[in-house]
């Protein structure tokens, strides 16, 4: 963040101290849930797609630049990293990553009323994507974010492109 009357640079700092400090399960949680994703039934990038969207979604700068930096890391090009935002018509994505991409903005979008937010429909069309053992992974995956997008948005850690960057102040 720049101060204009100043010209000089500022860094924010964290709400809250590390969560972890203070209740060391957590990152027994951490690891867990990341051992449960981490099966290989879905690929990494495609995970660290829908979580980059997922911190799209909630407008989290430390999901959305920790999810970059992975798929940077990853190999991917800036272009289907900058068109996650807009996935739905861009070209870059495969059929299995749209309907990943779908299942998670529908799990953290508020539905149209009256509707469910993971529609028959849409369930219809990831399960022709992966099979039973990629799908609850992909479940859980969304269900992963969802539990960091707490940590993100409450405790707001510093932007990092790595989980061994300091980010809690």
């Amino acid at each position: 963040m720049t101060d204009t009357s100043t010209n000089t640079t500022s860094t924010s700092i964290s709400r809250m101290p590390n969560p972890a400090e203070f209740v060391p399960e957590l990152n027994d949680i951490s690891a867990a849930l990341f051992r449960a994703t981490g099966n290989r039934s879905v690929p990494r990038t495609t995970m660290s797609l829908v979580h980059l969207r997922a911190g799209q979604i909630v407008g989290n700068t430390y999901l959305t630049v920790l999810n970059t930096g992975f798929l940077r890391k990853a190999g991917e090009p800036e272009e289907r990293i900058t068109a996650v935002s807009s996935w739905q018509d861009a070209p870059y994505f495969s059929d299995a990553e749209r309907a990943a991409l779908a299942l998670v903005e529908a799990t953290l979008q508020p539905a149209p009323h009256g509707r469910e937010r993971v529609s028959d429909e849409l369930y219809a069309e990831v399960a022709k994507h992966y099979d039973d053992k990629a799908l609850a992974t992909l479940t859980i995956a969304v269900g992963q974010i969802s539990f960091f997008i707490a940590l993100a948005v409450i405790g707001k850690p510093q932007p990092v492109t790595s989980l061994a960057d300091e980010q809690w102040d």
